[in-house]
């Protein structure tokens, strides 16, 4: 018999934003259908995790993304409507225990519009796991001088 992992959600009129917490997780296989049924499987330490669940409305498969990790896999859903979801399944009632909101990426319908804060733009979304990728000159030469000048103002406090 499989487990459920810990899924966490979050939205905005355009998009959700689903993250399965299951560190280390081997043999990931995600499906996302646009009618809105999400399904996730995968294994760690021998015992299998799946998640079958109904989305409260259809979902644009083709621009829809995932990001396998080490810690998590973060999978960013484009809703077909631009609407915000009463909820995130179709079922109505007491959620699953396993279904969380995540409200570290949580912005309230009003508040939508100022910058939430959330920057994606380093996470590799190409559909496959991520490997680290290397700093580059610049940020070393950023962390270098920061370091340098954290340095010079604790020998000046001295």
């Amino acid at each position: 018999m499989s487990r459920h992992p810990t899924l966490k959600w979050a939205q905005r009129s355009d998009q959700l934003y689903i993250t399965v917490e299951l560190p280390d997780a081997k043999d990931v296989k995600l499906k996302l259908e646009p009618d809105g049924r999400f399904i996730f499987s995968a294994t760690k330490e021998g015992v299998p995790y799946e998640v079958d669940i109904e989305l409260f409305d259809k979902v644009n498969v083709e621009e829809s993304k995932y990001n396998i990790g080490v810690r998590s896999i973060v999978y960013v859903v484009k809703k077909a409507e631009k609407k915000w979801w009463d909820r995130l399944l179709k079922q109505e009632g007491k959620p699953p225990v396993f279904l969380k909101v995540d409200w570290d990426k949580w912005v309230d319908e009003e508040d939508e519009n100022e910058r939430s804060g959330m920057d994606f733009d380093n996470m590799d979304f190409s559909k496959q796991s991520n490997p680290k990728k290397r700093k580059t000159r610049k940020q070393k030469n950023q962390l270098s001088r920061l370091l340098r000048k954290l340095k010079l103002d604790c020998l000046r406090k001295q």
